[in-house]
């Protein structure tokens, strides 16, 4: 069965994760994703937070399966040489390299589109290539705090607080990876290629468009309500037993009267079943304290998968708060395919998160992120021959 991307292929110049993140998407559908690296480390990814001393990390592993490497010094001549042949026979280059470093390197869109018309520049930057802030570095967590998500996150009494997922990053790269898709449909009509860019602040802004919508309302920011939203009962994290840090459970009963009725008779409050002080939302909100702590009394008593899947099978939104061993052992994320087994070639047997995008006539088979340069002799044997020199 043939790949949705195949046939389009990535000279992928990404590190880190922003960038990274977007290529493996491409990658899982079939495109051939090249990764050109610098021939003495590589994506600085590598080693970033390594287990091992000088084996590849984690952090490099789960975000760069499925693409294969070459070396290659982009600073010499007759590497700039080699990379441009691969250029004409490419339909992307990605990166996400500090401002202006494509430009003195004397390979940003200009130098690129007289080596290929077609060719589509996808490029992601802290807060994009134009505007006052142009020249700044950033990472996930300056693209967060800029972006609005450190003041949607944590409780009203606290400090914006930073978001424990790198959504700068990936929720960035997600953007890319859907302009760069455009951008090919649209070379259909037009023949040509063209830039697509995704600043990492304004991937955020949009991230957190319906937390500060009502802004434009009222004219005065959203704040941080923690858990829950002021007022709302039966709307936030409850603990659970046997009481770990992690034991908690959502529960987000929000709808008519009859979710409430069933979460009522499930907690051992029938007396409130039915009650035409309870079908009033105003009256709910008016006795939120007595409520929740009704419903917290009930969870202490179960664990947080026992009340997911009681109030679940109610028809009431439950969540258990799952951590990293919940979510490895949990039986619909393995029936999922979001816990996967790669060989890495030094590593082994390892398992990495799967894909979360499940197309029925394209799925995914992980391979191993490749090691550096692993591919090199492969690609320009493919590719382009025999080089004098790959720099």
């Amino acid at each position: 069965m043939g790949k949705a991307l195949e046939g389009i292929r990535v000279i992928d110049l990404t590190q880190f994760e922003a960038g990274t993140s977007c290529t493996q998407l491409l990658a899982w559908f079939g495109a051939d994703v090249i990764k050109v690296e610098e021939p003495t480390r590589g994506d600085p990814g590598r080693l970033g937070s390594t287990d091992i001393p000088g084996v590849d990390s984690f952090y490099f592993i789960v975000l760069n399966s499925n693409k294969r490497s070459i070396a290659l010094d982009l600073k010499s001549v007759e590497g700039k040489e080699s990379f441009f042949e691969l250029v004409r026979q490419a339909d992307v280059v990605a990166e996400n390299m500090a401002p202006g470093t494509l430009e003195r390197l004397g390979i940003g869109y200009e130098e690129l589109k007289k080596v290929n018309s077609r060719i589509v520049l996808a490029r992601i930057k802290g807060f994009g290539t134009y505007g006052p802030y142009a020249h700044y570095k950033a990472f996930d967590m300056i693209a967060q705090a800029t972006g609005g998500s450190f003041c949607a996150t944590g409780f009203p009494e606290n400090p914006p607080t930073r978001p424990g997922v790198t959504i700068g990053d990936s929720g960035t790269g997600l953007h890319l990876a859907l302009g760069i898709m455009m951008a090919l449909w649209q070379r259909q009509a037009t023949g040509e290629g063209q830039e697509v860019e995704v600043s990492m602040q304004d991937a955020i802004i949009s991230l957190c468009r319906v937390f500060t919508k009502d802004f434009y309302v009222t004219g005065t920011s959203p704040q941080r309500q923690g858990n829950g939203r002021q007022g709302w009962p039966g709307y936030n994290t409850f603990p659970c037993k046997p009481g770990g840090p992690d034991d908690y459970a959502f529960i987000m009963c929000a709808g008519g009267n009859t979710p409430w009725d069933a979460l009522f008779e499930c907690i051992g409050r029938e007396d409130w079943v039915g009650s035409p002080d309870m079908k009033e939302p105003d009256f709910r909100r008016e006795h939120a304290e007595e409520i929740d702590e009704a419903i917290e009394r009930w969870t202490k008593q179960h664990t947080k998968y026992e009340v997911m899947h009681t109030l679940g099978a109610l028809g009431i939104p439950c969540g258990a708060c799952m951590n990293a061993e919940d979510l490895h052992s949990d039986p619909h994320v393995q029936a999922r395919e979001m816990v996967v087994s790669v060989h890495h070639p030094v590593r082994g047997d390892i398992q990495v998160p799967g894909n979360p995008i499940k197309l029925s006539d394209s799925p995914v088979e992980m391979r191993a992120a490749p090691l550096l340069g692993a591919n090199t002799e492969e690609v320009f044997e493919q590719l382009i021959g025999n080089p004098v020199s790959r720099g």
